[in-house]
């Protein structure tokens, strides 16, 4: 709440389950857990108490998470967010349904992607616009990710919990908007 009220922003919390070897998966992708039941178990009390639970397209495409509280009884289901630049996500995606809202982020132009809108606005998401910077070496926009944040602290976040992979964990670290690791 502090966070929000003096920077407008929501604190940020970035969970990593990484071996050794810094890695978070088998090379072979065959791996869904490197973590055990009790470490999964603190993952849903951090998810629990956070107003946002945030993750990138990658995993979304990858892994198929519902990412909402299972594990233990909640009252209310945090906001669940999905940064996905091109808006490519599936409208069948396991993340999109109930229970909780769902809000996507995205840098792709409205009328190029009106259809997919209509598409993940029909399965239950709230599609919000949040154009950054060109990607690498000049490709597609990015979803500006302070913008992002100064939104979600707008929308009464104050505590957002990350579930990223390596790339979207890279990008909010490299930005210095990571509060908690």
């Amino acid at each position: 709440f502090i966070s929000r009220m003096v920077r407008g922003l929501p604190w940020v919390r970035m969970k990593i389950a990484a071996s050794l070897d810094g890695t978070t998966a088998l090379h072979n992708g065959v791996s869904q857990w490197i973590t055990g039941p009790e470490a999964r178990a603190d993952g849903h009390a951090w998810r629990k108490r956070a107003g946002a639970i945030l993750t990138g397209i990658g995993t979304v495409q990858e892994d198929d998470p519902r990412l909402d509280v299972r594990l233990g009884d909640t009252h209310v289901q945090p906001l669940r967010v999905v940064v996905d630049s091109r808006l490519e996500i599936a409208p069948a995606a396991r993340i999109l349904p109930p229970p909780g809202e769902v809000l996507i982020y995205t840098a792709s132009h409205p009328a190029a992607t009106a259809a997919q809108r209509a598409a993940l606005v029909q399965a239950g998401a709230t599609v919000v616009d949040c154009p950054g910077a060109p990607g690498v070496s000049g490709s597609h926009p990015k979803v500006n990710l302070a913008a992002m944040l100064t939104d979600l602290a707008q929308r009464s976040v104050n505590e957002l919990h990350l579930e990223a992979g390596h790339k979207l964990n890279g990008s909010f670290v490299r930005e210095g908007l990571v509060d908690e690791f």
